[in-house]
């Protein structure tokens, strides 16, 4: 099955049984965000995790054994993306994205963010003015090598 409809059939799972993020990543033993991932097709699933997830939403063998694939990471397209949430994103490293990595490479020096060895978490905070929400990217600095 391809990625897409993979999602598709998990993600309407997901609202028939009226589960969450939250829900599914506290029975697999994950952060909700790392179980949104694998549910994006962007994080691969161990058999337990696919099996767990299985039987939460009534998948087929076919879905479970595809949970489990090593994953084609990147799931938009190279143009700028369309979708207002996600193009914000996009926005804010077109803005910030040079500030990004001058307070970094300052703080750390020459290297990267490792997107491997990483976890992110989203929180809602109640505000007066608007709800907030909080993004925090938690990756491993990578110095670039000499040779």
């Amino acid at each position: 099955m391809v990625t897409e409809k993979i999602t598709e059939t998990i993600l309407a799972a997901k609202k028939e049984k009226a589960l969450t993020f939250e829900d599914i990543g506290q029975k697999l033993g994950r952060d909700k965000t790392w179980a949104a991932a694998a549910i994006m097709g962007q994080a691969s699933m161990s058999k337990e995790e696919a099996e767990i997830l299985g039987d939460m939403l009534g998948l087929d063998d076919t879905i479970i054994s595809a949970l489990q694939d090593y994953k084609f990471k990147g799931s938009l397209d190279t143009s700028v993306p369309v979708d207002p949430l996600i193009y914000r994103f996009h926005e804010i490293n077109q803005v910030y994205g040079t500030t990004l990595k001058a307070v970094i490479q300052e703080m750390f020096g020459d290297g990267i963010m490792s997107a491997i060895d990483f976890k992110m978490d989203i929180q809602k905070k109640e505000d007066p003015n608007g709800d907030r929400v909080i993004v925090t990217f938690d990756g491993k600095f990578l110095p670039y090598k000499k040779w």
